[in-house]
């Protein structure tokens, strides 16, 4: 039977637990939260001694908390006015087991062989049996009076701690209860909202300590960002090297938003002015191409900038896309280094192999490079064997014997004949109308055709093509001799400068060696390609004045056609053929050929 004084007591307990809850929920971690729920449970519900085995991360429970009282005399039931804490060490020992750890496993084991009381959960001390060696445990500090209703020194009770979501957070163990009884209804109860309260503070406080984590990490990683971004600010503005940032999106995509006083004086421009440009604006109109495949790749290239005076440096690029996780591609981290002196040495490397020492002028296999630009092996003209026949004097055309095939009287008329724009007669088998055409060839290459045949690409037009004009000095040799190498090189360079001098500006003025020069003239007809040979000779003849003295030289000349479907060599030997013819014919036929 319920005394008077008992709705008082149960009055003063409710005050205490919601005053020690307010406390919960006022613990600043989560360290401060589990002591304020094990000190609630001892002074809030009438236990000497509570304990909280949290949840560790990989599943485990761990002993994060304990608190007991003295084991003096009792207190009033329900009022913690007059109780205290002892030490971890005490002689009770409770705190012997903090820090200790329990397996998931067996934890479950105990607790399911419980009784339940409510969210609560006891084990009797005729269970005790079910407790396994890893599940911390303190007995003694009470004796047993042998009433079923009496608190056994092994006796247990837990209130399993969940989160919102049912997930264990942990288990509140209490012992040893002030009145020496099994706890009765009301306790009970009390328990279970207590233990209701503490999961959620001690899921909050968790949430708070995750949080606080999270932020000391986030804060570390700003840290870092930041310390990143000021390495990266001064590697950019004090590299020795021109750098610049450019964007790939938006209105600023290609501009230069950001670059450094390196490339600003590398291209002798200021910030603003280059931000306010792309590189497609400052490359030179034959790189634009390069520079938009390597901005695609992400790779890097050789390529010339316009600086400020309008000259255009060779630089090396060098592109990192830098790339967001979420967004993709954000811009281009462009290196750019100063590559003018190697491009320059290189440049000079290139023209001394491709270019005579002696006269500047493009060496033999410059020529025969120049040429191969403009011979095919399939012609929109004669066909290959045809004309291949025709130049090295094979079998010929229609039956008839080629140029070699011919006396030589004949050769030599034949060649003059075709020199000359006259259609060579059948019987020296040059019936060039027996010449296949084939317009089909599916090339960009534009074909060349000799003049004196019919271009199937301008039927009834005038012809032109590429002349081929071999030219041999006359008289240079007896110069070598009488005044020497060194007169002879000052001859050949005059000569050379004479005949660059009398030529288009596109057309090809080569040596070949010694006294030898071949000149490309595209796009003439026969009478020009004459006139071009009457102009070559009016320069050279002029006397020349080396050391005091003057000399003189005169110049034999072949004038020959190429076309695709001919060969290098044989296009060149053509035009020496009649470079010869010239000569014999000049020297009244007493000039011999040369050896090779």
């Amino acid at each position: 039977m319920e005394t008077e004084s008992e709705p008082y007591v149960r009055l003063a307990t409710l005050r205490t637990l919601h005053r020690i809850i307010a406390e919960l929920n006022a613990a600043r971690s989560l360290a401060d939260t589990l002591q304020a729920v094990v000190e609630g449970a001892v002074n809030g519900l009438g236990f000497d001694a509570a304990a909280v085995n949290l949840v560790r991360p990989d599943g485990d429970l761990v002993v994060s908390a304990v608190f007991e009282r003295t084991s003096g005399p009792l207190a009033d039931y329900g009022d913690a006015s007059g109780s205290s804490s002892v030490p971890a060490d005490s002689s009770i020992g409770i705190g012997s087991i903090l820090g200790q750890t329990g397996t998931r496993a067996s934890w479950e084991r105990l607790l399911s062989i419980g009784e339940q009381w409510g969210d609560l959960i006891f084990v009797p001390h005729e269970r005790s049996w079910a407790w396994e060696p890893d599940i911390p445990k303190v007995v003694g500090g009470q004796s047993w009076s042998g009433d079923e209703h009496a608190w056994h020194p092994e006796d247990s009770l837990f209130a399993p701690m969940f989160s919102p979501g049912r997930e264990l957070l942990g288990v509140l163990s209490v012992d040893r209860p002030r009145n020496g009884r099994r706890p009765g209804t009301w306790v009970r109860e009390a328990l279970e909202m207590f233990s209701l309260q503490a999961s959620i503070a001690i899921n909050n406080a968790r949430l708070r300590a995750e949080m606080q984590r999270a932020l000391a990490r986030l804060e570390q990683e700003q840290q870092a960002l930041r310390a990143s971004e000021e390495s990266f600010r001064q590697a950019f503005e004090y590299a020795p090297s021109g750098m610049a940032i450019t964007e790939l999106h938006g209105d600023q995509r290609s501009m230069l938003t950001r670059v450094n006083d390196a490339l600003c004086r590398l291209l002798g421009r200021s910030r603003s002015s280059l931000r306010r440009q792309s590189f497609a604006d400052l490359v030179h109109p034959e790189d634009r191409a390069l520079l938009e495949r390597t901005s695609a790749e992400g790779g890097r290239a050789e390529l010339r900038l316009a600086r400020r005076d309008g000259a255009y440096l060779w630089v090396s690029l060098r592109n990192s896309v830098v790339a967001d996780a979420s967004e993709g591609p954000r811009f281009l981290l462009t290196h750019v280094e100063d590559i003018e002196e190697r491009k320059r040495h290189e440049l000079q490397l290139a023209h001394r192999a491709s270019h005579d020492a002696l006269t500047g002028l493009p060496n033999g296999a410059e020529l025969r490079n120049r040429l191969s630009l403009r011979l095919c092996a399939r012609p929109d003209a004669p066909t290959g064997p045809a004309m291949r026949d025709f130049a090295a004097g094979g079998p010929g055309l229609g039956g008839t014997p080629g140029i070699a095939g011919a006396s030589s009287s004949a050769r030599h008329e034949g060649l003059e004949a075709w020199i000359a724009g006259d259609t060579p007669p059948r019987g020296h088998g040059y019936d060039l109308n027996a010449f296949d055409f084939d317009s089909s060839v599916g090339y960009d290459h534009v074909h060349a055709v000799p003049p004196n045949q019919q271009d199937p690409r301008n039927p009834g037009g005038r012809g032109r093509g590429l002349a081929v004009l071999f030219c041999d000095l006359d008289g240079f040799k007896s110069i070598n001799d009488r005044f020497g190498h060194n007169a002879g090189d000052i001859v050949l360079i005059e000569v050379a400068r004479r005949l660059q001098h009398a030529v288009r500006e596109h057309d090809t003025v080569a040596r070949l060696g010694g006294d030898e020069f071949v000149v490309l003239a595209d796009g003439l007809d026969q009478e020009q390609a004459k006139d071009l040979a009457g102009r070559l000779r009016t320069a050279v003849v002029p006397p020349i004045r080396i050391e005091g003295r003057t000399v003189r030289v005169g110049v034999s000349m072949g004038i020959g056609w190429a076309g695709c479907g001919m060969s290098i060599d044989e296009v060149l030997h053509t035009a020496d053929e009649l470079m010869y013819v010239e000569k014999r014919s000049r020297s009244g036929g007493r000039s011999h050929r040369r050896a090779g």
